[in-house]
């Protein structure tokens, strides 16, 4: 299991676009990828559970990842979040 935290740069934060992003992102991988705000913790696999942390610009968030391509999938999503998730 890898762990890493990142701050969210959109500035309308993980809204509907980016969330779905993020997600695609997310799907490519078998590994289980979660990512942990405010003490809830969010399937980023699935659009409506990102949608539901109610992220904004400015938060941090520490995505986990586990499985057998954990350090790629979270290389890939800090990556795609740090570059701002297509905004």
């Amino acid at each position: 299991m890898v762990s890493q935290k990142v701050v969210i740069k959109n500035p309308t934060g993980l809204h509907l676009r980016p969330a779905g992003i993020l997600c695609k992102e997310a799907m490519q991988f078998k590994s289980l990828i979660t990512f942990t705000f405010r003490d809830n913790i969010a399937n980023a696999k699935s659009v409506l559970s990102v949608l539901g942390a109610c992220v904004k610009c400015g938060d941090e968030i520490e995505f986990t990842c586990e499985g057998e391509d954990e350090q790629e999938a979270l290389r890939t999503l800090v990556t795609a979040v740090e570059n701002g998730l297509g905004e």
